[in-house]
């Protein structure tokens, strides 16, 4: 099969195409012939060796497509079922692994390639709002990079539990892509934590940021007393190091690092998570923005734009 490869980290250039062997499933595992790959910033971590992974890989987990073989012991899930997956062991190639019990079924309302553009950011919009912060109806949030994959997602989830948002965008363009997702008020970023605090009197309960390093200090200044900032990602490099009375000085603050994996921790969450989320997009009430469709090959391209923010929603690769 054709397959995205790696045999050193670095910049995008590492990602070469290449034939690779057709991939087995072992016990309790499934093989999928993936009609799209997510393009995700957990890759990018993965490609420059942020997150430790063996070298030469695949990289990439998140897809979806049709199921061509089971492993021993496989009972739920059957050749020819259409599925997607967060946990694929490299999404970047024609066919990839995945465990049985963290693949979920697509249903017929849902195409397999917008199932690959939601499935991780969907469940982590999903346990941000439902979990990590509960939303309830008069909450206000402010989501940063709310034009982004996850911040269009995040913006649609908190307007569907009866919040309002206030979100970070650069450019005009990005502005109104927010707006048509639901956000009631759009701010750029320069003096983005003093604008928060004036036009809500104080503060917000919650901040859902994904940025990292620059819109970290203005994330805390833009809670009010017991806020809670959810710093899930780090998109323009890692936070510094944080004394933990900045958070007293600040009113008593919340500060917490989530990760997917904790919020859907048993095969239970994760389907309640994506039963939601596929449910959402085919009653029409969750849009799905896919901002770029690139082949295979040029992997590389995708992440450079990814990186340089010169694209909104999500990425796919098809291979």
């Amino acid at each position: 099969m054709r397959a995205i490869q790696m045999t050193e980290h670095g910049g995008p250039d590492v990602l070469r195409l290449t034939d690779a062997a057709d991939p087995q499933p072992g016990p309790g595992e499934v093989v999928v012939e993936l009609a799209a790959a997510g393009v995700n910033f957990r890759d990018v971590y993965e490609r420059e060796g942020v997150y430790p992974k063996e070298l030469p890989a695949i990289p990439g987990a998140e897809g979806a497509g049709r199921v061509m073989a089971v492993g021993d012991g496989v009972t739920d899930v059957r050749v020819g079922n259409v599925v997607a997956s967060a946990d694929f062991r490299g999404a970047y190639a024609e066919r990839a692994v995945a465990p049985a019990d963290r693949v979920v079924p697509v249903p017929d309302g849902v195409a397999p390639d917008l199932a690959a553009a939601v499935l991780l950011q969907g469940l982590t919009a999903h346990y941000l709002t439902h979990s990590t912060h509960e939303i309830k109806p008069g909450d206000t949030a402010l989501v940063h990079a709310a034009a982004g994959g996850m911040g269009l997602l995040l913006t649609q989830m908190i307007k569907l539990r009866g919040g309002r948002v206030i979100g970070t965008v650069s450019t005009d363009e990005k502005e109104k892509l927010a707006r048509d997702a639901g956000a009631d008020e759009v701010l750029r970023y320069d003096g983005f934590a003093d604008e928060v605090r004036r036009r809500t009197g104080g503060g917000v309960p919650v901040v859902y940021d994904g940025v990292g390093k620059t819109t970290f200090e203005g994330s805390l200044v833009s809670l009010r007393p017991r806020g809670l900032l959810a710093l899930y990602g780090a998109a323009s490099g890692p936070v510094p190091p944080l004394d933990p009375q900045r958070l007293n000085a600040g009113g008593s603050l919340f500060l917490t690092r989530p990760k997917l994996g904790d919020y859907v921790a048993t095969r239970e969450e994760l389907l309640w998570r994506a039963d939601d989320l596929f449910g959402w997009i085919a009653s029409g009430e969750l849009s799905v923005h896919v901002g770029g469709r690139y082949p295979l090959a040029d992997a590389g391209r995708a992440h450079e734009d990814l990186e340089a923010r010169r694209t909104t929603g999500k990425l796919l690769l098809i291979p």
